[in-house]
């Protein structure tokens, strides 16, 4: 019965994440041509929308956990897609009039929305036994890659669906799809907290986030995501300013490299479980060093293809194994606040890198780009092998959710 209602949490919260993520590759695409139809010939503030929406996400995640704790897993979805909604409705009614202020309101609204569905991949990891949890994750992560196709396709269909309003029809489907994320994640069968353990508020966080297997947890979903949203913010801007190639070539581009961040986690869960959680995240940021030096090979189409493809991958890597990782680290009742403050953080982090990558490439190039890559990869490479010294040395100190201390 456990086991059917694992498989049963996984297809629920598998299509809210395709829908979440479909949703958000809408946005992504529609959010800097609004502000560019908005703002005319001043495009010094078009990627606000898109920061704003990521300071939206990292908002989002404490209140979030802390919801989640109150009431359950499901009523807090559901509260986060009523939230998703408003916030692409006030999008909505700031179109006619181009008020770029009121846009933003809206997406940082999305954004708190954005905050509460990054929750789904721990979600489906609450109630699933320890040997299922790592492939519980991959899997939900990797129902994102219907994103890639379908967020695309559906900005094409809706983009003038109203011929006087551009992207209105866009705001209507986004809304669409927030509500339909909170019908269907009442489908999901996660048991709420225990009186006892709701009760318990476990150790203080500051002695959670000293244990090296969450500085390392943390490492990898940070500087994974940082260095991909470098790369991956500018991109487009080298493809189109540095090298004039068209619409077309740098959209390919882009829809190649959300593939390439989601279509691994059909596997990545069974590597984790094969070979550990520290040699998956290491994989990961030798394919984010591989794609620097491809990047840095070349500017053709296909160098630009190749190397945000496995930017994408070894995000994949270090995102999934780090998420895994998390979960030794606390109890079921220190769970909410150890995974709001770890969303928290890291999300800030890629509010912040999305601001620096357009900097840096407007200063220095697009090398500089990918060289600023390079130190925080050292990094992550530098904190896996750290955590597999410190596991080596004393190997009968298990982390608290079970996870095995060998890697």
């Amino acid at each position: 019965m456990s086991f059917g209602r694992d498989k049963r949490n996984v297809l629920v919260l598998s299509i809210c994440q395709a829908l979440f993520n479909s949703g958000r590759g809408l946005m992504f695409l529609a959010a800097t041509l609004v502000g560019a139809n908005m703002l005319g010939e001043n495009l010094i503030f078009v990627t606000a929308p898109i920061t704003i929406m990521l300071v939206g996400t990292a908002s989002g995640t404490l209140p979030a956990a802390h919801l989640m704790r109150l009431f359950g897993r499901k009523v807090g979805f559901v509260i986060g897609s009523v939230i998703g909604a408003g916030g692409c409705w006030i999008c909505y009614t700031s179109l006619p009039d181009n008020n770029f202020l009121l846009f933003n309101v809206g997406m940082f609204f999305y954004g708190i929305y954005s905050g509460f569905s990054q929750q789904y991949r721990f979600a489906v990891a609450d109630a699933a036994p320890d040997n299922f949890k790592a492939k519980a994750i991959s899997l939900v992560l990797a129902a994102s890659v219907v994103g890639a196709v379908v967020g695309p396709e559906t900005a094409k269909v809706t983009r003038n669906l109203f011929v006087d309003v551009e992207f209105a029809g866009s705001m209507l489907a986004l809304i669409g799809l927030c509500l339909a994320t909170g019908l269907i994640v009442t489908f999901i069968d996660i048991p709420k907290l225990s009186r006892e353990e709701y009760a318990d508020k476990g150790r203080p966080l500051l002695d959670i986030v000293a244990q090296p297997t969450f500085i390392v947890a943390f490492i990898a979903a940070a500087i994974g995501y940082v260095a991909m949203n470098i790369l991956m913010t500018a991109t487009p801007l080298s493809m189109r300013l540095g090298s004039n190639f068209n619409f077309n070539d740098t959209a390919l581009v882009i829809e190649w490299h959300i593939i390439g961040m989601f279509a691994p986690g059909f596997f990545t869960g069974h590597l984790i479980t094969r070979f550990g959680h520290i040699k998956v995240i290491f994989a990961g940021g030798l394919l984010l060093l591989l794609a620097v030096a491809t990047a840095l090979n070349g500017i053709t189409l296909t160098h630009f293809w190749v190397a945000m493809f496995l930017v994408g991958a070894g995000w994949n890597f270090t995102f999934t194994g780090g998420t895994a990782l998390l979960t030794g680290v606390y109890t079921p009742s220190e769970r909410n606040k150890v995974q709001g403050i770890y969303d928290f953080t890291v999300f800030s982090f890629m509010a912040l890198s999305s601001l620096s990558s357009g900097a840096i490439f407007h200063f220095l190039g697009w090398k500089w780009v990918n060289l600023s890559a390079l130190p925080m990869v050292a990094i992550l490479l530098t904190a896996t092998i750290w955590l597999a010294w410190i596991r080596r040395a004393a190997p009968q100190t298990a982390p608290v959710g079970g996870i095995e201390p060998l890697d």
